[in-house]
């Protein structure tokens, strides 16, 4: 089994009005190479709101990979590429932001108005300096586009958002190796997931209460892997969802500024400027 180097309880933060879960950056850990970032936003919508007054309205971003996986409710993008779709839950909204996007992030209308509940987890993955100005792209993944794994007979299954396992592959486009995969388990069930020896891995726990690797792990953790040791094992103790992790590190220089990450500090001003004179894209968003 992989050693276990740290468990990190998530932490909430502000953002912008938003209260979310935040288990990377911690206190004690910046980053692991190439994931930057980890938010888990979890809410009820009471209803009779608009959907201009919920989500996250128009940012730009640049030089990484903002990935938004849904698994509750449905979370409307749209961009200034032109991109207006709406994901439901077992999907995952796939941003290559390249030389600069800009999108906003909202609840769908049908949450606004009727209510209901809503949890995502947004996570950045680093962009390779080589590929920090492509020309920006925006993936919507469907739940029936992403392959499923049974495992434990029937007792739990994994959903391969990207990357290979076991013969699969996930439709996500990567920059650099990468696993990423949702965990559902049910209680008591035991599941063994390989590792690749070249990745780095961790595992987050989005509801549940488990034993993985034999530390007993609650909700809202963030666990994270040494090198050595080919699997991860997962005793689930109730019904619980996991969000797995595995990259391999770029080892380059990172400078980063609110949404831009690249590896100077004369890129990120670039990148200040370009923002500012509308070189990432306008998007004004209409709402009936």
């Amino acid at each position: 089994m992989r050693s276990i180097k740290h468990i990190l309880r998530s932490q909430k933060v502000d953002m912008g009005g938003v209260i979310v879960e935040q288990p990377l950056p911690n206190q004690d850990i910046e980053q692991r190479d190439p994931f930057l970032l980890i938010h888990h936003w979890k809410q009820n919508f009471p209803g009779n709101q608009k959907q201009n007054q919920v989500g996250v309205g128009p940012h730009p971003h640049r030089g990484f990979t903002p990935v938004t996986v849904i698994y509750k409710g449905s979370l409307h993008h749209r961009d200034s590429l032109g991109n207006s779709s709406i994901v439901n839950a077992g999907g995952v909204q796939w941003t290559n932001s390249g030389k600069g996007i800009t999108h906003s992030e909202r609840p769908s209308k049908s949450l606004a108005e009727n209510g209901g509940e809503f949890e995502i987890i947004q996570f950045w993955v680093n962009t390779p300096a080589k590929h920090k100005l492509d020309a920006p792209r925006y993936f919507a993944l469907d739940k029936n586009d992403i392959p499923e794994i049974w495992l434990d007979g029937k007792n739990a299954r994994l959903q391969l958002i990207a990357g290979n396992y076991q013969g699969h592959e996930g439709p996500a486009p990567v920059h650099s190796p990468l696993m990423v995969a949702n965990i559902y388990t049910r209680s008591e069930s035991a599941v063994n997931i390989k590792m690749e020896k070249d990745l780095d891995y961790m595992i987050y726990q989005l509801s549940g209460r488990s034993e993985i690797n034999g530390r007993k792990i609650s909700e809202k953790t963030l666990v994270i892997f040494g090198n050595e040791g080919a699997e991860l094992q997962i005793n689930s103790l109730d019904d619980s969802v996991f969000l797995l992790l595995g990259g391999k590190a770029i080892e380059e220089e990172i400078s980063s500024y609110g949404p831009f990450v690249m590896n100077t500090t004369t890129e990120i001003l670039q990148a200040i400027r370009d923002a500012q004179m509308g070189k990432m894209g306008v998007l004004i968003e209409e709402f009936n």
